[in-house]
């Protein structure tokens, strides 16, 4: 072979093993931060994890709490809330992460514009929670809506009939009035997934049982009551918790703020489907299910 021709092969093996190192890193696979992207800068890093709309499916936050925790580049998380809760098990969920992630590392949360019910529940999980005066935050409680069609079926000539195994095994059938044993069953339910919520409060904030369940009626705080009562640490906004995060982590100066790999625009088919299908989940599950869910009547 001659030295052009090598020459020539040389620089083509540069240019192709250029081309896939660039494919390799725009498609988030390079390298120990092939899952989150971050802004321009040289310092240690905080992870930011958004939770925002209602807590149906925690799997998408919980996997990103878990890789800013599994990152020793990631010295320290925030949680930033701006939720009105959402379904028991995933707001449970998203707890327990988060309080994974405050076992190995400075976790701070902080609340935007709404963080009640689960996404309190979830800030729980925290080091330090951080909300604004003006955030709506609490919302203690548990709460089941059951949507009725009797009368409906009644108007149009329907009727259903059921065949079953067991006597609770169609409860809260739209098309009929709830019996008053299913009305003791779902209160049942009601009361133990409330009892855990307070006990998570309890716990987490180191309150006596008494001061929590004197404000564990569903009612909605501002940030500045829920630091009165002990719900909440600090009054602040994003700025601070990300502040207090690098504090707590011992970062000096200013922090690089890390956030989970978004992708591109060339996905916006799969971004589509996404949320469709997780509106439409929400409409299900929305609806005869148990929720840690705070419902102003402007946001019905």
């Amino acid at each position: 072979m001659s030295s052009r021709r090598r020459s020539d092969l040389i620089v083509l093996i540069v240019i192709l093993g250029s081309i896939v190192a660039l494919v390799l890193v725009l498609a988030g696979s390079w390298g120990p931060f092939r899952s989150v992207e971050e802004t321009v800068g040289f310092g240690e890093r905080v992870g930011l994890v958004d939770v925002v709309g209602p807590i149906y499916d925690a799997r998408k936050w919980v996997n990103e709490i878990d890789e800013f925790r599994e990152n020793d580049r990631i010295k320290a998380i925030v949680i930033r809330l701006d939720s009105p809760g959402g379904a028991v098990a995933a707001s449970q969920e998203l707890y327990e992460a988060v309080k994974r992630a405050s076992d190995e590392k400075p976790v701070i949360a902080s609340m935007g514009n709404v963080a009640a019910s689960g996404a309190y529940y979830a800030a729980l999980g925290a080091d330090s929670i951080v909300a604004n005066p003006g955030t709506t935050t609490g919302s203690i409680g548990v709460i089941m809506e059951l949507l009725l069609v009797e009368g409906l079926f009644e108007k149009v000539g329907l009727q259903t009939e059921v065949v079953k195994s067991g006597e609770y095994k169609d409860a809260g059938n739209p098309s009929r009035q709830l019996t008053e044993a299913e009305r003791r069953y779902f209160q049942g339910y009601i009361d133990d997934a409330f009892r855990e919520f307070v006990d998570v409060v309890i716990d987490e904030r180191g309150l006596e049982r008494a001061d929590v369940e004197s404000v564990a009626d569903g009612r909605v705080f501002t940030g500045t009551q829920a630091v009165e009562h002990g719900l909440v640490d600090i009054l602040g906004d994003q700025y601070l918790a990300v502040r207090l995060a690098a504090q707590m982590a011992g970062i000096e100066g200013e922090p690089v703020l890390v956030r989970p790999y978004r992708r591109s625009e060339l996905d916006w088919v799969d971004l589509l489907l996404d949320n469709l299908l997780g509106r439409a989940t929400e409409r299900v599950q929305g609806h005869s299910s148990f929720k840690y869910l705070w419902k102003a009547e402007s946001t019905r």
